[in-house]
């Protein structure tokens, strides 16, 4: 199967591949995960009976805490096959373990490869990698590979250090970064400061992860917009990934949601009670990995909340997008009768220029509800400034957190403690969560 021609074919052709390979990856799990076979039995689930996509609905769905606690029985080949262990981030919890086999390797290589077509680059291209490749990371071991399918060059430069980030560019030249997207106001801001003419750089676009820079109606949300101001020359594209599903969503050069690889996994967007939700409505999106040898998931949650887009790009794929990510359901925040998610609070700290660096705590107050702490990285500490950021909050979002100005460098600290791999700005210290 040609994988690229693929995102072009016409709905029904593309429903008929996923039903077969559903059927597959059914009976593959049945045989060979711990899991999922005492899972089928226990239930009285007959497999030979899913047959449309919409039959999966008669199967339970898979948790994050399914697999903090069952890790090993999801294993559905000997270690001796395992080439590369992989861990999640642990955003909502302890990280877990996944193993990848040679054909895992081939298939993850063949998602990235497939993110680059979709973003309009070229094997011409030359990409930066600003995020780890270590630390039993998925994503950058994910670029690196699909940059060697695709046939680019790939600099393994890692987060952070904007000074070795500007030094590799003027020395090297390449086209494309693969960062966090907050990560390049930072780039900017060197730039500005060291008087580098970063707008005429070779630097034509950024693969942006972890972050997204637009709204649900496709237009550029404070931090995109903070950015295309500063670099309007620069293109950015949302690449949207988990560890768990082993592969990932990208935005097409029409930039209006993150398009959907449907020869690598089935997607359903799903209430609390694990229903369907309309297509106006967010829904949680749940993975079925297809053709994953070492780990394969079914049903999977994946906690993030999100709307989805169903009718044809203008790009001319056939495949669903997603919009930007509302939030964890980890991470709902019942504050003061009002539900919240990090994002919206982000959005409005991002849009405050004396506010350097942050970071949201949640925590369970003496009451017994929700309460929201924000340290604030700032050179400005008096009480106008606190007031002004509370009436701002009550502007946008009807309620005021507390707020704790400390020093920059502190926040910095917190924001990248020695074990992560990437920016951590939401901590939750909740006793309980739903």
């Amino acid at each position: 199967m040609d994988y690229i021609k693929f995102q072009y074919l016409s709905l029904p052709e593309i429903i008929a591949y996923q039903e077969k390979k559903m059927a597959e990856t059914l009976a593959y799990v049945n045989s060979c995960s711990p899991f999922y076979r005492e899972l089928f039995d226990r239930q009285k689930i007959d497999i030979s009976k899913i047959k449309k996509l919409e039959d999966l609905r008669l199967l339970p769905v898979t948790t994050k805490q399914d697999i903090q606690l069952r890790n090993r029985d999801f294993l559905c080949v000997p270690e001796t096959k395992i080439l590369d262990y992989v861990t999640t981030s642990g955003t909502l919890g302890e990280p877990v373990t996944f193993a990848d086999t040679e054909n895992d390797l081939r298939r993850l290589s063949m998602s990235e490869h497939l993110s680059y077509e979709i973003a309009g680059c070229s094997p011409s291209d030359i990409f930066q990698l600003m995020v780890t490749i270590d630390r039993c990371f998925m994503a950058g071991n994910a670029s690196f590979l699909g940059s060697l399918k695709f046939g680019s060059g790939i600099i393994r430069v890692g987060n952070g250090i904007p000074e070795l980030q500007w030094n590799t560019i003027k020395r090297i030249h390449p086209t494309a970064l693969i960062c966090v997207p907050s990560f390049l106001l930072k780039l900017i801001d060197f730039a500005q400061v060291h008087h580098i003419d970063y707008r005429n750089s070779s630097i034509k676009r950024a693969i942006c992860v972890g972050e997204s820079v637009r709204t649900n109606d496709h237009k550029y949300n404070i931090l995109g917009e903070k950015i295309h101001t500063l670099w309007p020359e620069l293109s950015m594209n949302v690449n949207y990934a988990s560890t768990e599903m082993q592969s990932s969503f990208n935005e097409c050069i029409k930039e209006c949601g993150a398009h959907h690889k449907p020869n690598l996994t089935i997607v359903e967007f799903l209430d609390d009670n694990n229903r369907p939700v309309k297509t106006d409505e967010p829904g949680e999106i749940t993975i079925t990995t297809l053709d994953v040898e070492g780990m394969p998931l079914i049903r999977f949650k994946t906690g993030d909340l999100c709307y989805r887009f169903e009718e044809p790009c203008s790009c001319g794929r056939n495949t669903l997008r997603l919009g930007p990510i509302l939030g964890r359901k980890g991470q709902m925040i019942k504050y003061k009768g009002t539900t919240l998610y990090p994002a919206s609070l982000y959005d409005i700290l991002e849009n405050i220029p004396e506010v350097n660096n942050y970071i949201v705590e949640v925590y369970t107050n003496t009451i017994g509800t929700d309460g929201i702490r924000i340290l604030i990285g700032s050179t400005n500490s008096g009480e106008i400034f606190i007031k002004y950021i509370k009436d701002l909050f009550r502007s946008r979002i009807r309620v005021a957190p507390d707020i704790v100005i400390e020093p920059i460098e502190l926040i910095a600290k917190k924001q990248m403690p020695p074990t992560s791999r990437k920016l951590i700005k939401f901590f939750d210290y909740r006793e309980s969560k739903e």
